[in-house]
């Protein structure tokens, strides 16, 4: 199997992007893992600090081997690790990627923070690809009432290159005009988030590196594209699978309402996360 820098790599060279989605239930896993398989296509999938109280890095990490060993092109990514601790804990269990997320704090504390992890993660996997984060991108896939203020903030291009040089990362996550989680108009369908391309262009030119865009539920389509084509290698979904679960269990309660057996009130879910993940993997792989 291919290794997640030769798929990166061959993203810059094709101009696509690897899906990643985040799970904390089989059913999300299968309609993930499902959805690749049927499309032949790699995928990443994802947990964070609060999916790993879910699904435990060795529970993830079998889950994955047992993926892997029917086919599938399965990447696993520690989302959103903010300790070195918990960042050890990922690599040691067999992680592809960490993200380790210290932009919360000011630059020269999310830069010593950020290059302690690198050094300590190289020394357990020196194959492990390790993700930076610079700029406001939020914290939580949730559903909100108002854009937060703080998402306008978008990464300095220049800052980013310094950034990249002074940490040793080997993927950038910056803010380009995405944020954790919908506001409601998003979940209806009546706005959409929309990215800067310049700026997503500028970064990849100046730090050379692959460019991860979180955040990407309610992104529109047109948008996705063109940011690939700027430099974004990976793209993150999560807060639209959520939304697909959870109405999945509702429609079961409604339609099945004496059903006690959680595989069948789940199948929904599992039908409508497939079906989301089946769309962008064919939209961030550029198929029609």
């Amino acid at each position: 199997m291919r290794g997640l820098r030769d798929i990166l790599f061959e993203g810059a060279t094709q101009k696509t992007a690897i899906g990643h989605f985040n799970f904390s239930d089989l059913a999300g896993f299968r309609a993930i893992t499902d959805a690749a398989k049927e499309l032949g296509l790699p995928v990443m999938v994802g947990l964070s600090e609060g999916e790993r109280s879910a699904v435990s890095p060795s529970m993830a990490a079998a889950l994955v081997a047992d993926a892997r060993a029917r086919g599938i092109e399965i990447f696993l990514n520690a989302d959103h690790t903010h300790s070195l601790k918990n960042a050890v804990l990922a690599a040691q269990a067999g992680f592809d990627e960490i993200i380790f997320d210290a932009s919360h704090l000011p630059y020269a504390e999310n830069v010593q923070q950020t290059k302690t992890v690198v050094s300590e993660l190289r020394k357990i996997n020196p194959q492990i690809v390790i993700e930076g984060e610079l700029g406001f991108i939020g914290a939580s896939s949730q559903v909100l009432d108002v854009v937060p203020e703080e998402s306008r903030r978008f990464t300095d291009p220049i800052q980013a290159r310094e950034f990249c040089l002074q940490t040793g990362i080997d993927v950038l996550a910056p803010a380009v005009g995405t944020m954790h989680g919908m506001v409601r108009a998003m979940v209806s369908g009546s706005e959409r988030k929309h990215l800067d391309i310049a700026r997503i262009k500028q970064l990849s030119e100046l730090t050379g590196l692959p460019l991860t865009l979180h955040g990407g539920s309610g992104t529109d389509d047109a948008d996705f594209t063109a940011g690939i084509l700027a430099g974004l290698r990976i793209i993150h979904v999560n807060t639209e699978l959520r939304l697909a679960w959870r109405e999945g269990v509702q429609q079961s309660l409604d339609e099945m309402p004496n059903e006690i057996a959680p595989y069948k009130l789940l199948e929904s879910s599992y039908e409508r996360i497939k079906a989301i993940v089946i769309a962008r993997l064919k939209l961030f792989n550029r198929i029609s």
